[in-house]
């Protein structure tokens, strides 16, 4: 008689690696937001003042760029910026490639990037000018085309593991919510066509690429609006208050399980529709989005090896 395998269960609590992922970036969160606030509540006062009154501040041996505080501020934006440059280098990377998820690693790397420009902006006391300031302003570009970047990454349909979803996965997917929608019986066919109206697919495929990025943003916007009202329709003044409207999931468990198979049947009829569009604005964004970042890292190497060099701290 053969063996039966053994059954594993899933890893309980904390040794699940989801919520150790959790707690890493949540610890780091919480690190860099109290540094962030604590330098701003300190030196509040003196980065209201203008340049010339600033040198008689008692603020101003810390706080200068090359002051005790200003330079730690500097040396902890090159440690998240160091961070930053990890995750392309990990794509390219076979070694680094078997490390963790490509999800938990766009993670830090998004946290970085929201990070890095706030603490440098407080590194530079908002003295934006020469070479430090044209890094400066590049570094803003790079951090506004990432979240650009980070909002095209969602257009396209992924597994939990992070593996892109092939048509065929999407139509069963779809399938299969549009079979729950049918046995649902709190909303109508006509309560529910605002949510799937959409563009026809020759409209898309003959539409600029700029026209189609605006399209696929209004349709997100549009939809957690069209949500809410779905909502609205069930909850009690005193739910709408903390629903804010409707925006906010409720505790109707009934409702709340009908409204996530809408939404997520609206969402991927969308991006269905508009996935070879996505592709493409996800291709002319990483054209625009990798040269800022290498002058950025080119412009940031040259600003530290001359402070090195010259004893500027």
């Amino acid at each position: 008689m053969a063996s039966q395998p053994i059954a594993r269960s899933a890893p309980p609590g904390w040794f699940r690696p989801e919520v150790r992922h959790r707690f890493r970036i949540w610890s780091a969160l919480l690190a860099i937001g109290a540094i962030i606030i604590t330098v701003a509540i300190q030196g509040y006062s003196y980065y209201l003042l203008p340049l010339a009154a600033r040198v008689d501040s008692p603020a101003h041996t810390a706080l200068r760029p090359s002051g005790t505080t200003g330079v730690r501020l500097g040396l902890v934006g090159l440690f998240l910026f160091l961070i930053l440059f990890l995750y392309p280098i990990r794509k390219r990377s076979k070694r680094l490639s078997r490390i963790g998820k490509t999800k938990n690693w766009l993670d830090f790397h998004i946290l970085a990037g929201i990070a890095a420009p706030i603490l440098v902006t407080l590194h530079t006391s908002f003295k934006l000018c020469g070479l430090a300031g044209v890094a400066y302003w590049i570094m803003i570009a790079v951090a506004v085309s990432g979240f650009i970047g980070r909002y095209l990454y969602s257009q396209i349909p992924r597994s939990i593991s992070s593996a892109e979803l092939s048509l065929k996965e999407m139509q069963g997917l779809a399938g299969e919510l549009s079979a729950q929608l049918q046995r649902q019986s709190l909303f109508s066919e006509q309560e529910l066509a605002p949510l799937f109206r959409l563009p026809s697919r020759e409209e898309v495929q003959s539409m600029p690429v700029f026209r189609a990025f605006l399209i696929m943003f209004w349709l997100d916007i549009s939809r957690l609006f069209l949500v809410a009202s779905l909502r609205r329709r069930f909850l009690s003044p005193c739910s709408l208050l903390f629903t804010l409207g409707g925006l906010l999931p409720s505790s109707n468990l009934e409702l709340e399980t009908i409204i996530t198979s809408v939404r997520r049947q609206s969402w991927l009829s969308a991006k269905m529709l508009l996935l070879e569009r996505a592709h493409r604005v996800f291709h002319l964004w990483h054209v625009v989005h990798r040269p800022f970042s290498y002058s950025f890292a080119v412009l940031i190497t040259i600003h530290v090896g001359v402070v090195l060099l010259l004893g500027y701290y």
